[in-house]
């Protein structure tokens, strides 16, 4: 996993009516802390409201300037949605996305007054933000493509100077590898992260990523081939010799995924918790 930047500002002004605010939840996981987007000048759309931080709460309500009429998240992580509920009480804004699918780490509060499909579109008189389903990193993943600046606001699909965790159940490589293909050939301008800053070369980074995850794959595929019939535990020093034995148990979610997505391509099977190749 590589390295976050620098600390970033709290709040920058990116374009005509596109504000971001950054929450104070910097983690490991989550860098500088999640980007809170907001659109509009004369009528405001929330996007990514983050954890339920009241300071955060408050700052989105202060540098709305405006009425805040609808809050939309790319997923329903604990570091993106869980601020939505009280931020809609407190503004009766409409909240549009994807429900939380079932497991641990999913922030079952957020409700949606409006369930997005792929392609549909929030439109207002100040801008038109367009849904990309993005399953992969998490299963009801969406991005939002800002059609007046083609900008993709990819959520925790593509962030800025690190890898993201897939974490199967939910996360699924062989997804996110073919959704990160699907957001290239849209050829945007730039991604706006929900970590980091604004990605002014898009197929650069996507690109990066890819190659990354298979190499990672390629090395998974040389590890199981020279030492089958182990545990994602057993495998994990065999696959992840780049990273600190620390981050292993984090690794090992990857490596499922990897394994995972090999076994859907019929080139591994396992038994009683035991991979091999086929």
């Amino acid at each position: 996993m590589s390295t976050f930047g620098p600390v970033m500002e709290p709040f920058a002004e990116l374009g005509s009516g596109i504000r971001r605010l950054v929450a104070p939840n910097s983690s490991m996981m989550t860098g500088p802390g999640t980007n809170t987007y907001l659109f509009g000048k004369k009528e405001i759309a929330v996007l990514d409201p983050g954890p339920d931080i009241r300071s955060h709460r408050e700052a989105i309500m202060e540098r709305a300037g405006a009425p805040i009429r609808w809050i939309l998240a790319t997923h329903t992580h604990p570091d993106h949605s869980p601020g939505a509920r009280i931020l809609a009480e407190i503004t009766g804004a409409i909240v549009l996305g994807r429900p939380a699918p079932e497991g641990r780490h999913q922030d079952d509060t957020f409700k949606p007054d409006v369930f997005l499909n792929d392609g549909e579109k929030l439109e207002t008189g100040e801008f038109a933000l367009e849904a990309v389903h993005t399953p992969g990193h998490a299963s009801n993943h969406v991005c939002f493509l800002h059609e007046a600046t083609n900008w993709l606001f990819t959520g925790d699909h593509v962030i800025d100077g690190s890898t993201v965790v897939i974490n199967p159940p939910d996360g699924n490589m062989k997804q996110y590898i073919e959704s990160l293909r699907r957001v290239r050939r849209l050829e945007c301008d730039a991604l706006a992260p929900g970590h980091g800053e604004l990605i002014r070369s898009p197929e650069r980074a996507i690109d990066w990523i890819i190659d990354h995850r298979l190499e990672r794959e390629s090395k998974v595929a040389v590890a199981l081939a020279a030492n089958p019939g182990l545990t994602t535990h057993e495998l994990v020093p065999h696959v992840y010799t780049d990273i600190d034995k620390k981050l292993h148990n984090l690794a090992e979610r990857s490596l499922l995924a990897h394994l995972l997505k090999l076994q859907e391509d019929g080139r591994a099977i396992v038994r009683e918790g035991l991979w091999k190749t086929t």
